[in-house]
């Protein structure tokens, strides 16, 4: 039996607020299996890694024994959250929704214990709400308070156009708390203000207020922005494990003790190891092996893990790549860099006709691989080795 101390320092890892945490802990004291909501719009078709900076703690609230609510936010994915957006989004249809949807409720269990998670739609109760229903709802809420919200505020001072139903995003995602009266709700720390929206409408519906737990945002493999599919910097749940394994090694040094305090599930104790060994001259690069390992190997299994790891050795390492490897960010103007330009631009050749000389010799290779077209076109998002002749060779990645 696990007690309350245990419980909150499980659930306070990774947590950035708590809101409130006497309350939580006082519904823990009462021994009541508590309904942990976290919802998600069906925006696009996958999950990412940094999906599952929420879904790692619904997980460890479903191991202290909660049961979970996995709430897919089909009704409110055709509206769009407007979080963080300074332009009304464009609404999705019923059937991109409904298609985004059945990916995450197949997804979602690679990492949800299936047997403790509800899986719950908010089209159940928002889809017959009537007219008269969503006028009593907006009552509920002022636009001085809407106005508050951060990206609201920015638009209007701003004089772009807000839509009438993104004020109303705010509420129906908070309905959504009352609905399934939830105990306590995870969300992005982006999301604080719909969660609090939440807890104020439980109040006003005669409810105890649920208890708010925000997460950080995982950035993306740019370590910049957040981990977006339409930013393309996302590691997906279910990219091939080669794939997934030449991403996660793709990220700076710096930013694999962020994936390692969001993603990891070894202790803090023995991230705090691998750092005193790195700074003891262990090369990062062999501390980046076990967190691909081990990601890998949630979402598919150890031995593809092992295989992934083998085959990033075989193409890097036995190819002489150094570990002190160069590494470039260049700019496509036009969504696309010829390879001739792109390694001119890179400083592994003198000029373009060089590497045109390179390219017709067979000299040049992309990821271990070599190049046969010389007329390659490289895309914005692409991330890879490029090796002229045995010794210039650098990381590049394209935007």
């Amino acid at each position: 039996m696990v007690s309350v101390s245990e419980s909150m320092a499980i659930i306070r890892r990774g947590a950035d607020e708590i809101i409130r945490e006497e309350e939580l802990v006082e519904r823990l004291e009462s021994g009541k299996k508590l309904r942990v909501k976290a919802g998600f719009d069906p925006t696009a078709p996958d999950l990412h890694l940094g999906h599952t900076v929420l879904l790692n703690k619904l997980r460890q609230f479903q191991e202290l024994g909660h049961e979970v609510l996995f709430l897919i936010g089909d009704f409110t994915g055709m509206i769009g959250d407007p979080t963080g957006k300074n332009v009304t989004r464009k609404a999705l249809t019923k059937e991109q929704v409904a298609e985004n949807a059945k990916s995450y409720e197949r997804q979602v269990y690679k990492v949800l214990d299936s047997a403790k998670t509800t899986v719950v739609f908010n089209s159940e109760w928002l889809a017959d709400f009537s007219a008269a229903d969503l006028i009593q709802l907006a009552a509920k809420h002022t636009v001085a308070r809407m106005l508050e919200r951060d990206d609201f505020s920015k638009r209007y001072k701003g004089e772009k156009p807000i839509a009438i139903h993104e004020f109303l995003y705010p509420l129906i995602q908070g309905y959504d708390s009352v609905a399934l009266e939830a105990d306590v709700e995870l969300g992005g720390t982006d999301q604080k203000f719909n969660l609090l929206v939440g807890r104020e409408l439980q109040k006003q519906y005669g409810q105890r207020p649920q208890v708010i737990l925000t997460m950080p945002i995982l950035e993306g493999l740019d370590g910049v922005q957040k981990m977006s599919k339409s930013l393309d910097n996302y590691i997906g749940v279910d990219d091939a494990p080669d794939q997934m394994f030449g991403k996660l090694m793709s990220i700076s040094d710096e930013l694999m003790w962020r994936y390692f305090e969001l993603l990891s599930f070894r202790s803090a104790e023995e991230i705090a190891g691998f750092k005193v060994d790195v700074g003891g001259g262990t090369n990062p690069r062999d501390i980046k092996f076990l967190l691909a390992k081990e990601l890998i190997a949630r979402f598919h299994d150890e031995a593809a893990a092992e295989s992934a790891h083998q085959a990033f050795i075989a193409r890097f390492q036995k190819g002489a790549i150094p570990d002190d490897l160069d590494e470039l960010d260049l700019v496509a103007p036009d969504g696309a860099l010829p390879i001739a330009n792109l390694l001119k631009e890179a400083g592994l050749v003198a000029s373009t006709s060089d590497a045109h000389r390179m390219l017709k010799q067979g000299a040049v290779k992309v990821d271990g691989k070599k190049v046969v077209d010389r007329k390659l076109a490289v895309g914005s998002g692409t991330d890879a080795v490029y090796q002229v002749g045995k010794r210039r060779i650098a990381r590049v990645r394209v935007s």
